[in-house]
């Protein structure tokens, strides 16, 4: 593929389309009609400046903060790889190897090479201004400025729960990353982990086999699957969720990039639940992650005599939720940062909403975020007066409702 000159856009096809054959099954009742996850993301018209982005990002040593520093500076990525070595090295932490690097990627054809990649094998390129960029990930200090993914992400996967732990697990560690994938995938949570052997595993094939939608962040390439007897797996992921990856088809393997993924697969999540690990276990760099990105951090606890729940034990020892099921979690989480519909189309604005019966929803989705006079609830319900106001004192002691006023209530 040919990079564009001024004035000319190239339309990529969009290839997260899914085949008939390949769709997932469709949920009962009310859902099946409100599904969001059918429609095609349309892809981004291909500018100079999505272009100069894209070869700017592939630049070895020019990571998410310096893109952003560098951004900043020069107003532009296209003004970025127009400066001369010394303007780039006005720019703080940029020194003479990495000015080299920006100056000499002019002449490099490695973003053509990704792009027709890509292209070729139904990858979609996202940058942090694509409107299908995963929203949690762009508000992190240090966005990706490029990511490869497979599959599609949803406006409902805003509510998922990471899944982590060692690539050897018990029997017993085995058996609580299905039971809470499965409890959670039931709950309408989006399962996300990292696709690596033992427990990622297992809460990916779990989430599957519930029905339910996954995201997978990958430290190799999403076009080279790691470790190789999990391509199935990543096909399956695909088709029900997202494979997401910051690495590009041809890069080189490089040390610190496993751990470096997992901030992506916290940073995507309203809380991590680590099942077990070592002490010195990478799921609990993803739990350190989670604590400096405002995540929740959950531990599943185990037999102290294991060298596996070493690593849940510490962090339970310094302040992390204790998880027995799915309940704990949701219990535990606060509110959303924005609505978010719901897998059944409804606008959630707290995960604990997930917990309600048909009447309790009913009765929450007639209360606005301004106060709302009882009349126009019991109008909106259609509901008996006292069934309204004990199932607004229901809500009302699960933080969902609150009074203002004697006869007004509002959602917080």
């Amino acid at each position: 593929m040919n990079r564009p000159h001024d004035g000319e856009g190239v339309d990529l096809e969009d290839h997260r389309q899914i085949d008939s054959h390949n769709a997932q099954p469709e949920l009962d009742g009310d859902c099946e009609a409100k599904r969001l996850d059918r429609e095609p993301q349309a892809a981004e018209s291909m500018t100079p400046e999505r272009w100069a982005a894209i070869e700017l990002a592939l630049i070895p040593g020019v990571g998410p903060r310096l893109t952003g520093l560098l951004i900043a500076h020069f107003g532009s990525a296209l003004r970025v790889l127009e400066a001369r070595r010394s303007e780039l090295m006005e720019v703080e932490r940029v020194g003479p190897k990495v000015a080299e690097a920006i100056v000499a990627s002019k002449g490099s054809d490695l973003a053509d090479r990704v792009v027709d990649h890509c292209h070729q094998n139904r990858v979609t390129i996202l940058l942090p201004s694509d409107r299908h960029y995963p929203a949690p990930l762009r508000n992190l200090p240090d966005p990706p400025p490029l990511l490869f993914q497979r599959g599609h992400v949803t406006a409902a996967d805003a509510l998922a729960i990471a899944i982590v732990g060692t690539r050897h697990p018990t029997h017993y560690g085995l058996t609580m990353a299905k039971r809470l994938a499965v409890e959670l995938v039931h709950a309408g949570f989006t399962i996300v982990s990292g696709l690596a052997r033992g427990i990622d595993a297992q809460a990916h094939r779990a989430a599957l086999e519930a029905g339910g939608r996954t995201i997978a962040f990958l430290g190799s390439s999403v076009t080279e699957i790691y470790p190789p007897e999990h391509l199935e797996l990543a096909e399956e992921v695909e088709r029900n969720g997202a494979l997401i990856s910051e690495t590009h088809p041809f890069s080189m393997p490089r040390a610190g990039v496993f751990p470096q993924r997992n901030r992506l697969i916290s940073g995507q999540s309203l809380g991590v639940v680590v099942v077990e690990a070592a002490e010195r276990s990478g799921a609990l760099i993803t739990a350190s992650h989670a604590g400096e990105q405002g995540r929740d951090v959950f531990a599943v606890p185990g037999p102290v005599t294991s060298r596996a729940s070493q690593g849940p034990l510490q962090l339970l020892r310094d302040g992390a939720i204790l998880v027995r099921s799915a309940q704990d979690i949701i219990e535990h989480l606060g509110p959303l940062a924005k609505p978010t519909p719901s897998p059944c189309g409804k606008t959630m604005r707290h995960p604990k909403e997930l917990q309600l019966n048909e009447q309790e929803t009913r009765v929450l989705q007639a209360v606005e975020t301004s106060p709302t006079d009882i009349d126009q609830i019991i109008e909106r319900t259609k509901l008996e007066v006292p069934r309204v106001l004990a199932t607004l004192s229901v809500l009302e002691m699960r933080g969902l409702v609150r009074r203002s006023g004697g006869r007004l209530f509002l959602r917080p």
